[in-house]
């Protein structure tokens, strides 16, 4: 057992989790494919476990890469803390919190609004469950975030955030005389809250077959064929996945951004406009 992670290959892996594969990722990291499948490579041989496994044209997390997956998450949002503590006082870094929902689409609008209004500033993303990152704001660890669902005083609209249902290929609802199979983030999470409380309301039965910590878990089960799930989803479809729209409809859920009372004035307005310009595109 190796006694030091790589943890830019950490961060690969999380990025390929975040993203939805290896060509997104790269282009994410900035880097080239051949370069996450390297991370990868370079973790698999480390740890002597497969983390990633083909499925399709698609790749997926196997159980030792989800279990990785949740412990780094963890290793990474202490290690950046310490460092946003104890870096480089001469650069400045913000730190961006957001939930998974619909990350893909938005933060790049995030860093692309930060390098226009300020270029000398570092950014440093963190993807977590909205009470922590709410705990993160509270504390300082956190800069400014992207929440889904309840507002919290000092949180401004950023506008909504569309919910629909999405199958693998080829998928078929069940009668309605039968439960619709669910899959889902483990609670409490809203958009599981909200996929529960729309088929109650429209009276169709179902059943949880599968949870998962992370979104990437969400999306692997779904390709599967295990289930439906509602993903809050404002681009294309995500890959290996296809829309369902013979499921009740669901109406879309408010995006909130708030900063910690440390922040800087500007980022609460910077991000907002961000956001409401990423869902509008």
């Amino acid at each position: 057992m190796p006694t030091d992670l790589d943890i830019t290959a950490l961060r690969t892996l999380t990025a390929i989790a975040d993203c939805g594969g290896y060509r997104r990722a790269a282009e994410a990291l900035h880097v080239s494919q051949s370069t996450v499948s390297q991370h990868v490579r370079k973790l698999e041989s480390m740890l002597g476990r497969c983390l990633l496994e083909p499925k399709g044209r698609t790749m997926r997390f196997t159980p030792d890469g989800e279990l990785l997956l949740a412990e780094v998450r963890q290793l990474l949002a202490v290690h950046d803390a310490l460092v946003t503590r104890f870096g480089d006082d001469d650069a400045a870094t913000v730190v961006v919190g957001a939930t998974e929902h619909a990350a893909e689409h938005l933060l790049p609008q995030v860093t692309q609004a930060f390098r226009a209004a300020l270029p000398e500033v570092q950014l440093r993303f963190r993807l977590d469950r909205g009470a922590n990152l709410h705990e993160g704001l509270d504390h300082g660890t956190v800069d400014v975030a992207v929440l889904l669902g309840s507002a919290r005083p000092g949180s401004v609209k950023a506008g909504l955030l569309p919910l629909h249902w999405y199958a693998a290929p080829g998928w078929a609802p069940p009668a309605r005389s039968r439960a619709i199979p669910l899959v889902v983030i483990d609670g409490p999470c809203t958009v599981r809250r909200k996929a529960v409380q729309t088929l109650t309301e429209a009276g169709r039965r179902h059943r949880i077959v599968a949870e998962a910590g992370y979104l990437a878990g969400v999306l692997n089960a779904v390709r599967a064929g295990l289930g439906v799930a509602l993903l809050a989803n404002p681009g294309p479809t995500p890959e290996g996945l296809e829309r369902r729209d013979d499921l009740p409809a669901v109406s879309p859920e408010p995006l909130h951004v708030r900063a910690a009372e440390t922040a800087s004035p500007q980022l609460l307005p910077l991000v907002t406009e961000a956001i409401r310009h990423a869902l509008a595109s």
